[in-house]
């Protein structure tokens, strides 16, 4: 590593100088110069590519862990450490999610009982269901983002956007589950005490198709834990980064999220480092 400095600083300074404060011989520097690269050196290069293209893929949010799993899914039988090395050393760093944990408290739903009680896991297809929206700024204004999670496979089983937050916002991302997943039995969809998902409307959607409804306590996120995490993906990932000048751009940008890399392609810690389609897959279910 030494070598490694002086020769991209030897332009800025002379060689003997880099030398001499790094304790190095000259000879050696040079002779280390036309010596080929070992075996090791080689495959760090080899791999270092494949580490870089998984990030790169993944609109450089991936850590090392979910690059790990992509380069072992392409052949290369590494360690873990190896790959936060090779990452380390292309200064490749996923952005950091925002920190702050919210208080544990709020008070309970007077139109559902909190059914799901923190479950997040489910057994097989259509049995949880969560649901939220939230919302975007754009430069013509906020694009309010709804959709719903299958909790068997955390798939965004179904999703709409609008420039303002009806109850139809809501009712327009589960009829899109419902058709894409079809008309579930003993199924429970959870979702928070918003007027979207109290109003008359949504709860008459819920009764037609025989879907058990659940609420999380009031302001009191932890209720929904699953689906705050996707939100705070989406916005950390995606669109953190981005200024829209549009709606409709905010729009494709939002669907290139959900159907382009989080349901076919982005790696689930909680589903094995699978993606939600792959874990579908492999349970014989997509």
């Amino acid at each position: 590593m030494r070598f490694t400095f002086i020769a991209k600083h030897r332009g800025i300074w002379p060689v003997s100088w880099l030398c001499g404060a790094l304790g190095v011989s000259r000879s050696g520097f040079h002779a280390w110069l036309v010596r080929a690269p070992s075996a090791r050196a080689r495959s760090d290069i080899e791999v270092g590519r494949k580490v870089r293209a998984s990030f790169t893929l993944s609109d450089r949010t991936y850590g090392a862990r979910r690059v790990w799993r992509d380069v072992l899914a392409d052949g290369v039988d590494c360690g873990l450490h190896r790959i936060e090395r090779l990452m380390r050393q292309q200064g490749l760093r996923a952005r950091p999610r925002r920190r702050g944990l919210p208080k544990d408290h709020g008070g309970k739903s007077v139109v559902a009982a909190n059914v799901l009680d923190r479950q997040f896991v489910a057994d097989a297809p259509n049995q949880k269901w969560v649901a939220d929206f939230t919302y975007i700024w754009t430069a013509q204004g906020w694009l309010y983002v709804a959709a719903v999670i299958d909790l068997f496979s955390r798939r965004v089983a179904g999703w709409s956007m609008s420039a303002t937050m009806p109850a139809q916002l809501v009712a327009d991302a589960m009829m899109m589950a419902i058709w894409r997943r079809g008309k579930p039995d003993a199924l429970l969809h959870h979702s928070d005490q918003g007027s979207q998902y109290t109003s008359e409307q949504f709860q008459r959607l819920m009764q037609d198709n025989g879907v058990t409804c659940s609420m999380s306590r009031s302001g009191n996120c932890w209720d929904n834990a699953a689906m705050e995490s996707f939100f705070s993906s989406l916005k950390t990932e995606r669109v953190r980064k981005k200024v829209y000048q549009s709606r409709d751009q905010a729009r494709a940008d939002v669907f290139d999220y959900i159907e382009r890399f989080y349901n076919p392609t982005r790696r689930h810690s909680t589903l094995g480092y699978l993606s939600p389609i792959d874990f579908e897959r492999q349970a014989g279910v997509a």
